[in-house]
């Protein structure tokens, strides 16, 4: 996921970051890196490979194969460009850790190699949710390495005042719950400012809506469609149980720090945002519980945004073969499992989901991950996420009063706009 992408997903502010290991020493051997000083070069961004894990995983890759581990931790400002130009050249780093959101730009230049063999040999029990973004026009071009979603993040003893005594496992009860803190009348029931933007993606997830649609060759608007409406209903009405501005989003201010003041009953947020609390009020940590956001029936949780993180193959790679071993052992299920284990990440098979019991917001997020999405998996959607974002100002539109057809007439010259520019 690109940079502005990490902010709303949070992952990694869960993960400690690693300094680089291993040789950096450069291969002068064979296509599969055949030399007696053979070493594989690997790009992480800061942040997702976690201390224990990345030394797991380094040992048994060097082991293995015999070749050296040269980890490059990159900073996520500025990486679109400082990758861009890394695959394009001769020489590029040989695996790379791709925004899950981010792929279809890098495999559309021709920059990542396709995987449609790795695919076939591990990972037939992929998560679809979470390897649907390392496909692009149908062919492989990554494969999923972790993913993290929203929760809610609740005070108990707020709810516990209200005669809440169980968390909901509707929409419907949900809302119940709300009005009930509500009438008690000594707490805001949701702190959801008017442009939690992912929030709502996940809601258009849960409705069956795509945001964009084609047009002849090219991408439009389709905040038209009657099922974004819908999804933008149901905002409206979680928002009016709440006091937060309709022109801002969760970071203005920082939704953490509100819910920490011990007023609010509840917010949807990531769940390292707990620990953003918790250092702000530390007294509040024996208050804090998590539940999945619940769907329209029991069965079903709402649709999140699963932001998260790919690994793929430079194309021009002169080690695919050395890089996919590697591959095959960072995504293994062992060390799958142990990276969920250790920072409470989405791993990406179904099967894994276990390794996040005992990490309470991890095992919240854990039941809508099969039936999370992403953003609209195109090149072009970077330009409409970039301020000030169209969907924003269609909410804020419509949380002032508009109906949700106003709102996208509104903003879908600008969303045209954008999605004709190119990358």
């Amino acid at each position: 996921m690109k940079r502005g992408l990490i902010a709303a997903t949070g992952v990694v502010a869960m993960l400690v970051s690693v300094a680089a290991c291993g040789s950096s020493d450069s291969d002068k051997g064979s296509a599969d890196g055949g030399s007696k000083d053979k070493s594989l070069t690997v790009w992480f961004m800061d942040g997702s490979n976690p201390p224990g894990w990345s030394k797991a995983v380094q040992a048994e890759f060097e082991q293995k194969t015999g070749a050296k581990l040269n980890i490059q931790v990159q900073k996520w400002d500025g990486i679109q460009q400082k990758l861009t130009t890394a695959l394009s050249e001769s020489s590029p780093p040989d695996v790379v850790e791709v925004g899950n959101t981010q792929t279809p730009s890098y495999a559309q230049t021709g920059g990542l190699a396709q995987l449609d063999d790795l695919k076939k040999e591990i990972g037939g029990d992929w998560t679809e949710s979470l390897n649907k973004p390392a496909v692009f026009e149908g062919k492989q071009y990554a494969a999923p390495w972790y993913a993290a979603s929203r929760v809610v993040i609740y005070n108990k003893k707020i709810w516990a005042d209200a005669g809440i005594k169980d968390t909901p496992k509707t929409r419907d009860e949900f809302f119940k719950d709300l009005e009930a803190i509500q009438q008690k009348g000594d707490a805001e029931p949701l702190y959801l400012p008017g442009q939690n933007w992912y929030f709502f993606d996940g809601l258009t997830i849960g409705t069956g809506a795509d945001l964009v649609k084609k047009d002849g060759k090219k991408y439009v608007s389709n905040l038209g469609d009657p099922k974004v409406a819908k999804a933008m209903e149901t905002y409206k009405k979680y928002q009016s149980f709440s006091k937060a501005p309709k022109d801002k989003d969760e970071a203005t201010p920082q939704q953490a720090d509100v819910f920490a003041k011990g007023r609010t009953g509840a917010f949807i947020g990531m769940g390292w945002e707990a620990a953003t609390a918790i250092k702000a009020n530390p007294e509040i940590e024996k208050e804090i519980g998590y539940f999945t956001i619940p769907g329209e029936t029991a069965d079903k949780p709402e649709g999140v945004f699963l932001g998260g993180s790919n690994l793929a193959i430079s194309e021009g790679s002169k080690k695919k073969d050395l890089a996919k071993e590697f591959l095959k052992i960072a995504l293994s299920d062992k060390n799958e499992g142990a990276l969920a284990k250790e920072v409470g990440s989405i791993p990406n098979k179904d099967a894994l989901l276990s390794s996040l019991k005992g990490q309470p917001a991890a095992e919240a997020a854990a039941p809508a991950a099969k039936t999370g999405g992403t953003t609209p998996l195109i090149p072009e959607w970077a330009n409409v996420e970039n301020a000030p974002n169209p969907i924003k100002a269609y909410m804020t539109a419509v949380l002032g009063g508009k109906s949700p057809e106003e709102a996208a007439k509104q903003v879908e010259g600008d969303m045209n706009k954008r999605l004709a520019q190119k990358q």
